[in-house]
Order: structure tokens, then sequence, then C-alpha cells
């Protein structure tokens, strides 16, 4: 009889122990999905007080370099002058700017490139306005040179910003995809120029992500300035051509039709080519 006492004793001091451990574990996803604790979450920003003070000083000596440059160019209506947004904002820009890059190439051209780079180099959205003005205002040839040039310069700057302060930030905003980047540039560290140039001749990753997560990869510059330099033309072409036409276009969704499309993965997938050539020889 005392020995059933004891365990019917035992057994409800551990139901007791269990109903407790549940309402603890309850209690705490209560506090999990609670809106003060996915807020809390969300605004953990990633980086330090060192790095964040480090992208700030970046940024105003940019900005400060930026601003010089405007206070030397030629008298203009500024007022007029804003980053477009739309196809729209685009033309009137254009018609603003025609006669003074006329008037004024040489210190058109330093304020455009230093515009383009600054807006590559802090991830400012809108420097696909900027490569359909080049061909609106330049042609293609000489468009096409200054888009893929300021683009592999901003990208660069972006490029060893991220050396800098990267890391965090790109493990906060995409985990998952950096995953992914990593096991892929890992399975192809022979022939990574080729795998780098794929990737900047087709849509297949946005170019942001791969200027900020290159060098947390750890890929040599060198191989990074070359895939931007040669991967940027095909697509930069297109957006420059595209520029002399502004007239028929009416949104930038226009520029990357399925045909588009098809001929960006066609090129890009010549340049994976070499390395299937080599795995079937190492097969055989």
């Amino acid at each position: 009889m005392a020995s059933t006492r004891n365990l019917v004793g035992e057994t409800a001091a551990g139901n007791e122990r269990g109903k407790v451990l549940v309402m603890r574990d309850e209690e705490k996803a209560e506090e999990d999905d609670s809106p003060s604790a996915k807020r809390s979450k969300f605004e953990r920003f990633p980086l330090t007080r060192w790095e964040l003070a480090a992208a700030l000083g970046v940024f105003f000596v940019f900005s400060t370099g930026l601003f010089c440059i405007y206070l030397i160019m030629p008298a203009a209506d500024y007022g007029k002058l804003k980053l477009p947004r739309t196809i729209s904002d685009l033309r009137s820009l254009k018609d603003n700017l025609a006669t003074y890059a006329s008037e004024y190439p040489a210190q058109f051209i330093l304020g455009y490139c230093s515009t383009y780079i600054f807006m590559q180099t802090f991830m400012i959205p809108g420097t696909i306005f900027m490569s359909l003005l080049a061909g609106a205002l330049f042609g293609v040839v000489r468009g096409l040179f200054l888009v893929v040039f300021n683009a592999t310069a901003g990208a660069s700057s972006c490029f060893f910003l991220s050396k800098l302060i990267g890391r965090p930030l790109v493990n906060w905003l995409w985990p998952e995809k950096l995953r992914i980047f990593q096991s892929e540039i890992a399975k192809r560290k022979e022939k990574l120029l080729n795998y780098m140039l794929f990737l900047r001749i087709t849509p297949t990753l946005p170019n942001l992500f791969i200027n900020l997560a290159s060098p947390i990869m750890d890929i040599p510059f060198h191989i990074f300035f070359l895939a931007t330099l040669l991967g940027l033309i095909p697509a930069s072409y297109i957006t420059v051509k595209a520029g002399l036409a502004l007239g028929d276009l009416k949104s930038v969704k226009d520029l990357y039709d399925f045909k588009t499309l098809s001929v960006l993965f066609l090129i890009g997938s010549i340049s994976v080519v070499p390395t299937l050539l080599k795995r079937k020889r190492i097969y055989e």
C-alpha cells in the first residue's frame, strides 16, 4: 500500500511539473509571437557602432567629393534636375539636360559619372534610368562606354565597402541566399570567372547582392572586376539602345521581355561552356 501511495504521489508530482513546463513553454511562445517581440527582432540592427561610423565616414567622404564637383560645374537651373523615378521623369530630365550636355560636354560627363558611381556605391536605386539617359544623350557607343565604366567603378567601390562592413549586413538581409551562393561558389572554385560572368550577364541574382556578397565569399577582386566589366556589356547595350527611343518606352519592365531575357541567358550559357566541357573530359 505504501509503495502504491508513493507511486501515485510521484505520478501526480510528475504531472504537475509537466503542466508547469508546458505553461512556461506556452508563455514563452506567446512572448515570441507578441508584436513587441517581433518588433525587437526586426529592429535589431546588424552593424556595430564602429561599423556604422565607418560606413557614415565613407558616405561623408564620397558626398563631400560629389558636392565639390557640383560646385565647379557651370551654372544651371538645378530646380529642374532630380533623379528620375519613372520614364516620364526621365524624358523631362533629358529635355532639360540636352542643351547643357552639348554646351559643356566635359563638365557634364564628369557630373554624370560622379553621380552614377555614387549611386552604385551606396546602392541607391535608379541607375537604370542613368543608363537610359546615357543612351538618350550620347548614343550607343559613347553611352555604352560610359555605363559600363561607371557601373564597374561603382560596383568595385561597393565591393570594398562591403569588405569593410558588409558581412553582418548581408547575413541579416539575405541569410538563405548567402548560404546558397556560398555553396555554388565552393563548387566552382576552378572556373570561378566563368560562373561570375554567367551571374553578371543573366538576371539570376541581383547585381546588388553580387556586389555585397562577393567579398564576403573571398572572391578575388580581379575576378570580380573582369566579370563585372565584361558581364555587364550585354544588358548595358540593351538599356543604352533603348534610351535612343524614350518616346516608345512606357515602363522599365518593357526593357526585359521574354525575348531579351532569353538572349541574355543564351549569352550567359556560353560563358559556362568551358566548365561543362572540362567536367565532361574528367568523367570520360
